[in-house]
């Protein structure tokens, strides 16, 4: 069973008049990788700061191995940072920037019974316990043989990985990631997502991660909390969060969904477009109005005489893997993703197995999300080959007359 190593209990933030965090409750266990995720402005950055201590909540209490912490400053909490600024110096070498906290002398106290302090000192390492902690750091995250190099020469995913070392180095027995990815291009980043998590695993401690990348906390996650206006949406695994979301947000934020009102016939029998479908949920009441799930991947493309539905094809895109093809089904688009191209303006079926419907309660949230119309109104014109021509011609004229910049 897990250990719980951190918990927020009933946290209030707020910024003047505006509420930033509102009772937010939740607990982190020892050695997990807990990614904090949601769009700017949710409160994730806030709640990050409070347990690193940057910041102070307005009210509630933040433990840690069951103690309350909210008066401990930043330094004296097991807990180090990692910021999207490496604030790397870049007059020290690789080694010296990761040595650096190691040759601050710690202050080590002696506790009574009742964990009161009664003594403190000052201890500092030798030059042969920063030596072998530096290069075992260094092998940890694969920059073994980069100790001489400075900063400046090194790629950003080299950096990133020298402010990771600097700040594991000190054995805390939390690291706190705030976006630290955002920086790096996307093939990089993708490699790092992988190291970070091999990292975690190899180190042994908790990691709390913050983010507004979807892909991020779903490759890298043990746990994602979900969040909105500065309350927790959902918690749970990646699995959990993808293919059980909670509400029409999480749904949205996590990866693409077609939201549609339904209603609820019986248990395993939804109702919409008129037609019913079979499907897995259970546990609501009869006829009750709810809001169906459909992932894009989850759409079959089927002749229109084997469609469960029939819609018309309005745009189509071309990702490399895969076609983002939205499709209008009497004034409300979807979204489906496939391997199969069908042209625009064509009239297709779809097919949906009973798994491939997610049935969720109405929420603050129902209607919002869901409606591809406004991913595929700027495609719709370049869809258009008419207007396209049209467009080529009138330009054409112009040069010809001599009117072109």
């Amino acid at each position: 069973m897990s250990k719980e190593l951190i918990r927020l209990r009933n946290i209030r933030m707020a910024f003047d008049d505006e509420v930033v965090l509102n009772d937010l409750n939740l607990y982190i266990n020892d050695k997990e990788f807990l990614t904090l995720l949601g769009p700017s402005g949710c409160g994730k950055t806030t709640t990050l700061r409070i347990i690193g201590g940057f910041t102070t909540p307005v009210s509630g209490d933040v433990l840690f191995d069951g103690v309350r912490i909210n008066d401990v400053p930043p330094y004296r909490r097991q807990i180090n940072t990692v910021f999207q600024k490496y604030a790397l110096f870049p007059h020290l070498s690789v080694f010296e920037n990761v040595a650096f906290g190691l040759r601050m002398p710690k202050v080590e106290e002696q506790k009574d019974a009742n964990g009161k302090v009664i003594s403190r000192r000052k201890v500092k390492l030798s030059e042969k316990e920063i030596q072998d902690r530096v290069m075992e750091m260094l092998e940890t995250v694969s920059l073994k043989g980069f100790e001489n190099r400075k900063p400046d020469a090194l790629s950003g995913g080299q950096q990133q990985r020298v402010a990771i070392a600097r700040a594991l180095v000190n054995r805390p027995k939390v690291l706190l990631l705030d976006e630290p990815l955002g920086a790096l291009d996307l093939k990089l980043r993708k490699d790092m997502q992988l190291e970070l998590k091999k990292i975690q695993q190899q180190v042994g401690i908790t990691f709390i991660y913050v983010t507004h990348d979807q892909e991020e906390a779903l490759t890298m996650s043990d746990t994602i909390v979900v969040m909105d206006k500065g309350c927790i949406q959902q918690i749970g695994t990646p699995e959990d969060i993808y293919n059980e979301p909670k509400n029409a947000f999480v749904a949205d934020f996590i990866g693409e969904s077609n939201i549609i009102d339904g209603v609820m016939v019986r248990d395993k029998l939804v109702k919409m477009y008129g037609k019913e479908f079979p499907c897995l949920d259970g546990g609501f009441a009869e006829n009750e109005p709810v809001d169906v799930v459909i992932r894009p991947e989850d759409i079959d493309i089927v002749p229109v005489d084997q469609g469960q539905l029939v819609g018309t094809v309005t745009s189509v895109t071309f990702k490399g893997m895969q076609y983002d093809i939205i499709v209008d089904f009497r004034g409300f688009k979807w979204l489906i993703q496939t391997t199969d191209h069908s042209p625009v303006g064509a009239r297709i079926g779809v097919k949906i197995d009973p798994d491939g419907f997610h049935i969720m309660k109405k929420s603050q949230y129902s209607g919002m999300f869901g409606d591809y119309s406004s991913y595929s109104d700027e495609y719709d014109e370049l869809s258009d080959a008419e207007a396209l021509d049209e467009d080529e011609g009138a330009e054409e004229e112009r040069r010809e007359e001599g009117y072109a910049e």
